[in-house]
């Protein structure tokens, strides 16, 4: 997303204008006015909307203009304070008191010194912030920033966002209209002042409060949450996340896929603190063989494919993922969601249902806005583990979901060749082997080299995805053989009353 948003930064103009757009207009409606008073989206800005605080950025633009002579002592800790727990009374009162060292100083130098860490706030922008806009664009609704911060500090910024309005805090000009003169023009824009700011700007647009949303991390923010429609708490301080609990109020996390959870205190992602209990030794019942983690990017956008062969299969690619630092996506059938408390716990942790039977492009939606937002996807393009026959076909045949993907967002492709989870948990048994811890069969997983996609033809591009996978796999997975009865019957699943030589003609992901 930040890549986005800086292709509209740069071709944003001089400050005080929007690109393609005139300021406080929204989309497909006369400036200013929401006929019929509708509602409009209100974004706080830090921690909120950006990732931590926008003051230390300001502060050293301030300094490099010469706009400030020296540093505030503690400043450093302030900040790392303030991204820790969110804004307090001190951190609150510093800032009333900033418009006295305002005093003397041209509000044009301080616009231009803003507009040039402008791209650098864009850059901090939550990655899922702009599908949230997306979404309130398409209903008709302004998107509003409304901070404690400066109006002067934070207007470039909201241009470079093509923001519909700014409710900001306002500094006094003399009567030259430039130089600062200490006092406020206006409200203190926080806590009750800003719901009153906020509401002046709701009477002069037309916008009805009732309709509208309001989206904030801080405690102090409940006056204007709780005046909304639609209050959304985002990366809540500690003391919010009572507030949320206590009004109901839904949690959203603008730097995860929608639904992802955290976990509430330490602020971390579930996942994270799952795959960090995800390690080898604590499974005595193989033994593991992961090379390559190293071809995974450490961050952007990726789609991380493997072939499939067991149920075993995810717990192997979660190795693989805990030892790249990042967090994964996993497409998985409907069946595994629909488990009780298991599913839920799936979705938590990012997972995206898969309901091969209703053709729906909701989930290849869902995994291109997590791509959209640099993180990473995981799909066994196969769809389901081969049975009979083509359980040994070297051949390994794909779905286009992952080609698709691809061609849509840009993602890089990382191939996954896994071999040997079947003797871990084959396809007929119930339950995994977890016994065998004086011989531990080998199981490996070997990651590739990006994929070199041409972006024309899905099925060319399924081809190559699959022929990456085979050439990672060993050597006697490419030699064309005829299992013996044995070996077939643990790939079919318990219970299983089909005809073995339909298997070599099901469609991949079939059951």
């Amino acid at each position: 997303m930040t890549r986005r948003l800086l292709s509209v930064a740069n071709s944003a103009g001089s400050p005080g204008k929007s690109p393609g757009k005139s300021p406080g207009k929204s989309p497909g409606k006369s400036p200013g006015k929401s006929p019929g008073g509708d509602g409009a989206a209100f974004f706080d800005l830090d921690r909120t909307l950006l990732r931590g605080a926008s003051a230390e950025v300001f502060s050293e633009a301030m300094r490099t203009a010469g706009l400030v002579s020296r540093t505030i002592p503690g400043e450093k800790f302030i900040y790392a304070l303030f991204n820790a727990v969110g804004e307090t009374l001190p951190s609150m009162a510093l800032a009333r008191q900033a418009v006295t060292f305002a005093k003397g100083h041209s509000r044009s130098a301080v616009l231009a010194a803003s507009d040039s860490v402008a791209d650098q706030l864009v850059a901090m922008v939550q990655p899922f912030a702009e599908s949230v806009f997306e979404t309130h664009r398409a209903a008709g609704r302004p998107i509003v920033l409304a901070t404690t911060s400066p109006y002067d500090l934070v207007k470039p910024f909201a241009d470079r966002l093509g923001l519909d309005g700014v409710v900001a805090t306002r500094y006094a000009v003399d009567s030259d209209g430039d130089t600062y003169n200490g006092s406020l023009a206006g409200p203190f824009v926080w806590s009750a002042g800003k719901l009153e700011a906020v509401r002046a700007w709701a009477g002069e647009h037309d916008i009805d409060m009732s309709a509208s949303y309001a989206y904030s991390d801080s405690v102090y923010d409940t006056p204007l949450l709780a005046a909304v429609g639609r209050p959304v708490v985002v990366n809540p301080d500690p003391r919010m996340r009572i507030m949320a609990a206590a009004r109901g109020w839904p949690i959203q996390n603008l730097d995860l896929s929608p639904g992802v959870k955290k976990v509430p205190g330490i602020g971390l992602e579930l996942q994270k603190v799952a795959l960090a209990l995800s390690r080898a030794s604590m499974m005595p019942y193989a033994d593991f063989d992961i090379r390559g983690v190293d071809n995974i990017p450490a961050t952007g956008p990726v789609i991380l494919v493997g072939n499939h062969r067991s149920y075993f299969d995810s717990t192997v690619m979660a190795l693989v993922v805990a030892k790249s630092g990042r967090t994964i996506r996993f497409l998985g059938k409907k069946e595994v969601f629909d488990v009780p408390i298991f599913g839920a716990l799936a979705k938590a942790m990012g997972g995206i249902r898969v309901d091969r039977g209703t053709g729906s492009d909701e989930p290849l939606e869902a995994a291109a806005a997590a791509l959209r937002g640099g993180e990473m996807i995981g799909i066994m393009p196969e769809g389901t583990i081969p049975r009979g026959p083509a359980f040994f076909d070297p051949n390994l045949k794909g779905r286009w979901g992952a080609a698709r993907l691809a061609q849509m967002t840009g993602a890089t492709v990382i191939p996954v060749g896994i071999w040997g989870t079947e003797k871990v948990w084959p396809r007929s048994s119930r339950l995994p082997s977890v016994l065998n811890v004086t011989d531990p069969p080998l199981v490996s997983a070997v990651v590739g080299k990006p994929v070199e996609l041409k972006n024309k033809s899905l099925d060319a591009d399924t081809k190559r995805i699959m022929k990456a996978i085979v050439k990672l796999l060993p050597p006697e997975a490419r030699a064309q053989r005829d299992p013996t009865p044995e070996e077939l019957a643990i790939t079919y699943p318990s219970g299983y009353k089909g005809d073995p030589d339909d298997e070599t003609k099901r469609r991949p992901g079939a059951d």
